[in-house]
């Protein structure tokens, strides 16, 4: 077998430019002011109870705002929402240009995303330099049915042909 062998941090970015992933915003309120961050890491943790987890690295602005008991919102982001993707990833000052709605507790509620989830903080883990955030699911709603956006090579995509069913 010929193939370039990597090791630690190079193994891990190499593999996972590889593996696709949905795309979230993640919003939340502390006292009053918005703050957000879109991520690549927010999944289903279990449905029995309802838990999402989400990872996030201590040194971005969001991190001290992750305490235990805070409400976020978990917006699943579409095709159509490249905008808010990039929006939320880019600089602080510039995230909360769109349009929201101030929800429950004050999160702010993007209704152009696919579907949102209200999640409240159970447990933050620090690992290094990096954070699992654990979330229990206090409801949710779907707003617009749409293909999803994936990251995947560096760059967002939308999906393709269904090659099967799993059910």
């Amino acid at each position: 077998m010929d193939y370039k062998t990597l090791q630690g941090a190079d193994a891990l970015r190499a593999a996972f430019r590889r593996h696709a992933s949905g795309i979230s915003v993640i919003t939340g309120s502390d006292q009053g002011q918005p703050f957000g961050f879109t991520a690549s890491s927010a999944t289903s943790l279990g449905s029995n109870p309802p838990l999402i987890s989400l990872n996030i690295a201590q040194g971005s602005s969001s991190y001290p705002l992750m305490t235990t008991g805070r409400l976020l919102g978990l917006h699943v982001l579409g095709s159509e929402n490249l905008p808010l993707a990039q929006q939320m990833a880019g600089a602080k000052e510039d995230r909360f240009k769109s349009a929201y709605q101030a929800g429950p507790e004050d999160v702010p509620v993007f209704e152009q995303a696919s579907a949102v989830l209200l999640v409240r903080i159970r447990s933050v883990i620090d690992v290094e330099k990096n954070a699992v955030v654990i979330c229990d699911v206090e409801s949710g709603f779907e707003l617009n049915e749409q293909s999803p956006i994936t990251y995947f090579q560096r760059g967002y995509h939308s999906i393709g042909d269904r090659l099967a069913d799993n059910f």
